[in-house]
């Protein structure tokens, strides 16, 4: 199983709750899973049922979903063939194994305001050591706000980012044991604008250049706390890939779930962008082999389940493939060929159907760049 983890980061009210229900609830949508032929399912069901709730409410009756204080709670999506997709004289478990996305949201209060208690304290450092399994963060700016602070964005998003490298620098040294730096921490920390639909007149390059031209300072100061907690800085990306996002048109007596902006993104970014991104850093962290092993960790069975398909001729998979091939010392060559050889022995129809999930994912990508709703790195 493919499993790949997404930290979700936003000061109280920033939309993180109607995000995720729109996500969740957009899926479960009949048209959309024909489209997609795939379903996404909650391993907790309970979890589910409130995420469906939630959008339904929007849905029918306009009804925008409470959002939750303090509340730190990680879901676990499945990816797996929707009933039209499988072959027909096959149950679904033996077309394929899933796909695992976990989403990990971070109480935005505690990035605000100080901890109440010593077991309050405990929590966030607790909460936060959970999300170091993640490869990608999202650190939400809020449209609302940004919008009410029109001509002083910078007032803003200057408190903003200085919360939020306040509060990471207040938990570095109870996450780091003995102020030993993670080799497994996420490096890829976007900047997504939630509440989009209140700027439409914003595009991503446009929102690029108002984060980094009212507060490209405080920008830096976060990259500079996040490098302090990991092995191999220059192998971290804070703040360049940006992303728009709407979880519906909200007008003042209706919402509309069908106009949402970037929430299909969603999936593809924390699926793809850390094997873009990883096999260009493996490729290149030769004096560190413990992180270059970690980051093949991450791409390895995408490798694998990719390097027996169509895919393997295209720019995206021939840089991971010969990235195994080159100059990455024995330890993490070996590493990798395991990876692969394991994953290339699970079926066929596991393969395909992964394949074609991560090649829909890698077009999503390109079309979010297209539309300008998301700014890679490496875009131009």
């Amino acid at each position: 199983m493919v499993e790949q983890q997404i930290a979700v980061f936003g000061g109280s009210g920033s939309g993180k709750t109607v995000l995720l229900s729109s996500f969740y609830g957009a899926a479960q949508e009949p048209t959309v899973r024909r489209a997609n032929r795939y379903a996404v399912t909650a391993e907790d069901r309970a979890q589910g049922r409130t995420l469906h709730r939630n959008y339904l409410g929007m849905r029918d009756g306009d009804t925008v979903p409470s959002s939750t204080r303090f509340a730190a709670t990680s879901y676990r999506f499945v990816i797996e063939p929707s009933a039209d997709a499988v072959p027909k004289g096959r149950s679904k478990q033996k077309a394929s194994k899933p796909l695992r996305i976990i989403w990990h949201d971070y109480p935005g209060e505690w990035f605000e305001e100080d901890p109440s208690s010593a077991d309050e304290a405990t929590r966030r450092v607790e909460t936060f050591r959970a999300l170091l399994s993640a490869d990608v963060a999202v650190l939400l700016v809020d449209g609302q706000l940004l919008a009410e602070h029109a001509g002083e964005e910078d007032r803003y998003l200057k408190a903003l980012l200085t919360d939020f490298h306040t509060g990471l620098y207040a938990l570095r040294d109870d996450v780091l044991e003995d102020g030993k730096r993670l080799t497994r921490f996420p490096r890829i920390w976007t900047l997504a604008l939630s509440k989009a639909d209140l700027l439409p007149d914003v595009d991503v390059d446009a929102f690029r250049e108002i984060v980094i031209g009212k507060a490209g300072g405080e920008l830096d100061e976060l990259r500079t706390v996040l490098q302090s907690f990991v092995q191999d800085p220059d192998a971290l990306d804070v703040g360049e890939d940006f992303l728009l996002l709407s979880s519906a048109a909200f007008e003042p007596d209706s919402i509309d779930v069908t106009r949402r902006t970037g929430v299909d993104l969603l999936l593809p970014i924390t699926a793809m962008l850390p094997f873009e991104r990883f096999a260009k850093w493996a490729n290149t962290r030769q004096r560190g082999a413990q992180v270059a092993e970690q980051l093949l960790k991450a791409v390895g069975p995408i490798v694998g389940f990719l390097g027996t398909s169509k895919l393997v001729k295209s720019n995206l998979v021939g840089a991971a493939v010969s990235m195994i091939g080159g100059g990455l010392g024995a330890k993490a060559i070996s590493f990798a060929s395991k990876k692969v050889a394991k994953v290339k022995d699970e079926a066929a129809a596991e393969r395909e159907f992964t394949t074609r999930v991560l090649a829909r994912f890698a077009e999503d990508l390109d079309r979010g760049v297209e539309e300008r709703v998301l700014r890679r790195s490496d875009d131009a």
